[in-house]
């Protein structure tokens, strides 16, 4: 089970931080400045944003029921797993702009998140 908090974290990892920053390299002096200006979003930019901040509310839910089933020793690996496929499957269809897999990929991951609450009552 602790690859795939492992496995989250770099989620986390490359969808709140890398790709933003590398979507928006051109504005460098900016990301290493205080940021008292403002500078515009490009629409890939503003997707992912998006997308970052749609997994950081799912995040700490699924960190919760992955440590809460190791510590009653209950296995939730299949949706834990199935978690991880559907929110990069959300996180790349969010930046490509394709609506309907971003929306069934969501609704597929609060679904493993509902079923991994399930498999610990």
């Amino acid at each position: 089970m602790e690859i795939y908090i492992l496995m989250a974290a770099l989620l986390a990892l490359f969808q709140i931080w890398l790709i933003p920053m590398i979507i928006n390299i051109k504005n460098l002096p900016w990301m290493i400045s205080a940021r008292d200006d403002v500078v515009e979003e490009s629409v890939l930019l503003q997707r992912a944003h998006r997308a970052s901040t749609n997994l950081q509310e799912s995040l700490p839910v699924f960190m919760a029921l992955v440590l809460l089933a190791m510590a009653m020793k209950d296995d939730v690996s299949m949706y834990a797993c199935w978690w991880l496929i559907l929110r990069v499957v959300h996180g790349t269809t969010y930046l490509a702009g394709i609506a309907y897999v971003r929306t069934v990929a969501f609704i597929g991951s609060i679904y493993c998140l509902i079923m991994m609450g399930v498999c610990l009552i």
